[in-house]
């Protein structure tokens, strides 16, 4: 029997932008490491101010991460009774439970709930990276199938290298579906009639495909794929951290609801930016400099860009000295 993988997650600190290598063995598979880690991770970038934006990229010269760890699924599938949709329900909300209670691996390490409680915890770090102030990429230096491209699916932004890669959920080929929240984000991303046909017949995206549907964000070389994320990643981080939460979850969170329940998730998450210490400051500032110059600054020639590049409109459009 082939030996289990041990994952990792190789994080170099920038700053305020974290480089994490995943190095998923010498086929580049996701397994329960690599997931815990990913946990860790999240945590830790969400908890820390100065961190403004984490990249991702893989360490196989040619795929990003190659999909889950079959053993991980196929052991985990057979300690457990087969079920219907009913009774795998059932246990998915008993591993809920168990997953915020916390510190069971102990003692449900070897029974059927495990599997459960694990997959559950994937889809809550994943979650995670949704409601966080973080900006999140996914800097795919090749191919991703299954779990790996449902990863890059959880990341806010997504640059893949161009040449013979792919990315796609073939886990119907495997005899099962999508489990890391390929259903859900996909047709988010490219829409349900795309992200159906896609999934049920397991046919990956091209990088160019991708690309076209709205599956990645931007395609390059492959020695250019971190040099492009992490441009992304400072242009983004520059922008305030509690206005990037507010917004990520209105959008993630928000635009999956009906229209009214959105637009109250929205106005939430308005009003509590609107009298954050950042928000207050920065509209003080920006009403002061429209009465000293008498024009609104991002109506002023040239005012608009300077403030894309700062990230900020602090001292935007201010006279200048001796004007």
């Amino acid at each position: 029997m082939a030996a289990e993988v041990r994952g990792n997650l190789d994080v170099e600190d920038r700053g305020s932008v974290l480089i994490a290598r995943v190095d998923g063995g010498p086929l580049g598979l996701f397994g329960n490491d690599i997931a815990e880690q990913l946990e860790v991770l999240v945590d830790r970038a969400d908890g820390d101010p100065k961190i403004q934006a984490v990249v991702f990229t893989g360490t196989h010269p040619g795929r990003f991460v190659s999909h889950a760890e079959v053993r991980w699924l196929q052991e985990g599938g057979a300690t457990v009774p087969s079920v219907g949709v009913k009774g795998a329900s059932a246990l998915a909300r008993v591993a809920r439970g168990v997953n915020r209670a916390g510190g069971m691996k102990g003692a449900l390490g070897k029974t059927p709930l495990w599997p459960a409680v694990q997959l559950e915890r994937v889809h809550q770090t994943f979650l995670k990276m949704n409601r966080s102030g973080v900006i999140f990429i996914a800097a795919l230096n090749g191919s991703a199938l299954g779990l790996g491209a449902e990863f890059s699916w959880a990341n806010d932004l997504r640059v893949m290298s161009d040449g013979d890669y792919f990315i796609g959920q073939p886990e119907v080929l495997l005899g099962i579906m999508p489990g890391g929240g390929g259903t859900q984000r996909l047709p988010r991303l490219v829409g349900n009639h795309k992200a159906l046909v896609a999934i049920l017949s397991g046919e990956p995206f091209t990088p160019a495909q991708a690309l076209e549907i709205g599956a990645v964000d931007d395609v390059v070389a492959q020695e250019k794929v971190l040099e492009r994320a992490l441009e992304l990643a400072a242009t983004l981080g520059s922008r305030p951290k509690t206005s990037r939460a507010a917004i990520k979850r209105a959008v993630y969170f928000g635009g999956s609801t009906d229209l009214e329940a959105g637009l109250h998730i929205e106005r939430s998450e308005f009003l509590a930016t609107a009298l954050s210490k950042i928000g207050q400051e920065l509209m003080l500032d920006y009403m002061a400099n429209t009465e000293a110059s008498g024009e609104l600054p991002l109506y002023q020639p040239g005012v608009f860009e300077e403030v894309l590049a700062t990230g900020n409109t602090r001292g935007a459009g201010a006279p200048k000295a001796g004007a």
